[in-house]
């Protein structure tokens, strides 16, 4: 459940900070796209890259940030923080290039994520698709938006009439066999299942209603803090793999959905649900 922030005027300056950094940081990421060596990449895990341009586009952004709103507490992806959301007052919650390994292979799409929450919960959400220049960002009671037209989930009621999106697990592979297996059922009783490597993306277009649906787990706050927003403002509905409303700790585990379809994805991940919250 959402939490009002006191003064709702400051969503509407984060909105044109946040899009002013994030546009930025995008030119610069696009300008870098196939300029970096492999020198320029470090390795954080076998399948979590980052590189000169993820740390370069982060202090583009959290310098905007700073500038604005001193006092407010940022979370980014390549800082020193734990993973850890206050649950005072306002923090910022960062993904500078949210694809690194897409941007790195010249594979489309990467993007920029930036959300602001208050109390823990995020109540602004701003993503850049860097290569098709479009801005999704959505706040509050606001509703949400993509270049400035608003946006909505799909009307499809029916899984069979679905387009699906997913992330594959790739830091925690004891519950492989129970996601390819709830994959499996997604594949036979939808119009597809896609994997585009950018959870930031695969929720904004939920959003926007080209995708009907996403799942995924094993992701960090940053990775889906700014399209919970966008899903939320855009009529969505978000939970964890039980159908609840409980997201914590964010990024754990999350369907996003037009709402319609949502029931039946959480029956069809109920075995990995089973997995990941063992009784």
């Amino acid at each position: 459940m959402s939490i009002p922030s006191p003064d709702f005027k400051i969503y509407e300056t984060a909105l044109r900070v946040g899009g002013l950094a994030a546009r930025e940081a995008g030119a610069y990421i696009l300008s870098e796209s196939g300029a970096v060596s492999s020198d320029d990449i470090f390795v954080k895990g076998t399948h979590d890259l980052v590189s000169r341009v993820d740390h370069e586009a982060q202090r583009i952004i959290t310098a905007h940030i700073a500038e604005a709103f001193p006092r407010h507490h940022i979370l980014a992806e390549e800082g020193d923080d734990n993973v850890h959301i206050p649950g005072k007052g306002y923090t910022w919650i960062i993904d500078p290039l949210d694809g690194t390994t897409n941007f790195l292979h010249g594979v489309p799409p990467w993007a920029v994520s930036i959300a602001l929450a208050y109390q823990g919960e995020p109540q602004m959400g701003i993503v850049f698709d860097v290569t098709r220049n479009e801005l999704f960002t959505a706040a509050e009671g606001m509703g949400a938006f993509v270049n400035g037209q608003p946006c909505r989930v799909s009307d499809s009621s029916h899984l069979n009439d679905s387009l699906l999106s997913t992330g594959f697990p790739y830091r925690d592979f004891e519950h492989m066999d129970a996601y390819l297996s709830a994959l499996g059922h997604f594949m036979k009783e939808t119009r597809g299942v896609r994997r585009p490597g950018c959870a930031s993306i695969d929720l904004a277009w939920v959003a926007a209603g080209r995708f009907d649906g996403f799942f995924e787990s094993g992701l960090h706050p940053w990775d889906v803090a700014a399209g919970m927003v966008l899903v939320r403002e855009a009529g969505g509905r978000l939970s964890n793999y039980e159908g609840g409303g409980d997201l914590t700790p964010l990024g754990g585990q999350i369907i996003a959905s037009n709402g319609h379809i949502h029931d039946h994805m959480a029956h069809i991940l109920q075995p990995v649900r089973n997995v990941l919250n063992p009784a």
